[in-house]
């Protein structure tokens, strides 16, 4: 990464949230640019183990941009540029040094589509899994199996796991690509409009998941439905053009927002 992408590791450097381990995630005078475009403007933000955050906002406000530093997932874009810091799980993850690939093993992603590979079930969920070299049959049968069932799927698949993921539903396909990531034991979960696909069984299921799953996981999603927001989320950060405009705990948030433009938003009375 370019320059003003480090650390500079100097004694009393990090700002005083950085240094507190509750927080899982933090950001400090994040900005993000696309070539000349400033796409995400001195964002700083913490975010506690344990707990849900949800990101709202207009299209092209920079929710997924923002939620993708977490994971490095801008990298791949070849005019992308950050300056500020980004701390998970106490490293500074714009640092030179760090090794992205681990990172992303502990930053899990599900996306806005289902992607499954054109694998089996099985394998789909023990893919990560045997290219970080585990391939004891017995070790990933137990694994495979605590997975699909912290994503809520086991009972639906356990009798055919060697079927098709393709041939499964919408919904399914997005849970079991929720067993995907956490198979390999992130702590760290984001979520790109993981429902906005989804039928509305689907994605009913999807928020109970959620929920359940923050008592092991950090999480973290991107939702255009403020409905899905208010139900999931302990807390929700609002932007627009870029900018956290207010974060707060979600009742508060939807309920007694402070900021006017919060509010023209989430009462529908917008631009």
């Amino acid at each position: 990464m370019a320059e003003e992408n480090k650390l500079v590791e100097k004694p009393g450097n990090a700002p005083p949230e950085m240094e507190d381990n509750k927080f899982v995630i933090t950001t400090h005078d994040a900005n993000v640019y696309y070539g000349n475009t400033h796409a995400i403007k001195d964002v700083n933000i913490e975010i506690k183990a344990n707990t849900v955050t949800a990101f709202i906002g207009p299209s092209g406000c920079g929710k997924s941009t923002f939620l993708r530093l977490f994971n490095r997932m801008n990298d791949y874009i070849e005019s992308f540029r950050m300056t500020g810091d980004v701390v998970v799980n106490g490293q500074n993850i714009y640092h030179d040094k760090i090794r992205v690939e681990e990172l992303r093993k502990k930053v899990g992603m599900v996306f806005q589509k289902p992607n499954p590979f054109p694998k089996s079930i099985f394998e789909n969920v023990a893919f990560g899994l045997k290219i970080m070299g585990r391939k004891k049959k017995s070790e990933l049968h137990e694994i495979v199996e605590k997975s699909l069932i912290q994503a809520a799927l086991w009972d639906e698949v356990k009798d055919d796991l060697n079927k098709s993921a393709l041939a499964l539903s919408g919904g399914q396909q997005q849970r079991l690509c929720i067993a995907r990531a956490l198979a390999v034991e992130p702590t760290v979960l984001l979520m790109d409009e993981p429902a906005s696909a989804l039928d509305p069984i689907s994605s009913a299921k999807i928020e109970e998941l959620i929920f359940n799953l923050k008592q092991n996981y950090t999480i973290v999603i991107v939702t255009h439905n403020m409905s899905q927001a208010g139900r999931v989320s302990d807390k929700t950060a609002f932007f627009y053009l870029g900018e956290l405009i207010e974060y707060g705990k979600t009742k508060n948030l939807f309920t007694n927002p402070e900021e006017e433009l919060t509010e023209r938003y989430i009462t529908g009375r917008f631009g």
